[in-house]
């Protein structure tokens, strides 16, 4: 287990990497989060539109769950806009965020709503068994996207390549 010291470095170190952010990073994040919250919150009916209904009523924790992973997914999709002084981003960290992403339209869906769950669960099902496990398919949506965000915020300087300069124009003597 890592001691309070070091946890309270890793944050402060991971604070900084945010500071350094350009704004277009910023802006991707901004516009990937509410992305993500209408994308989320529209088919599952946390935004009430004339296209979706919702048999059961959300929880009390949809919204605030959807919205942090929204700032999540946002902040971790930036981090994949080339840094000025970056590494080269890794795939396998890249798939835990989308992971976290789509657990996170599981976790605030309405159970009996979604179909696969009612062809695997039938209706009963889905709200004896789905139902429970939705707040621990919360935790882990945001698990998996604040990992993925840890994992690319920690590994954005382990390995700067340096910036490429145009190359130069050789001109031949026309002596020759």
């Amino acid at each position: 287990m890592p001691s309070a010291t070091t946890v309270t470095e890793t944050r402060l170190r991971l604070a900084r990497e945010l500071r350094r952010w350009p704004a277009r990073r910023w802006w991707v994040a901004l516009g990937t989060a509410l992305f993500t919250v209408v994308f989320i919150a529209v088919p599952t009916d946390l935004i009430n539109t004339p296209f979706f209904a919702r048999e059961v009523a959300p929880t009390p924790w949809s919204w605030p769950v959807l919205l942090v992973s929204a700032i999540l997914a946002g902040l971790v999709t930036a981090t994949y806009l080339a840094h000025p002084d970056g590494a080269a981003p890794s795939r396998a960290v890249g798939r835990l965020g989308m992971a976290g992403w789509v657990v996170t339209f599981f976790a605030v869906g309405c159970p009996v709503c979604n179909k696969l769950v009612l062809l695997a669960l039938g209706t009963t099902g889905a709200m004896q068994f789905f139902e429970p496990v939705q707040p621990y398919l919360a935790a882990a949506s945001i698990g998996l996207l604040g990992w993925a965000l840890y994992a690319r915020l920690s590994r954005e300087n382990s390995c700067r390549v340096a910036p490429v300069s145009p190359p130069v124009p050789v001109l031949e003597d026309s002596r020759s």
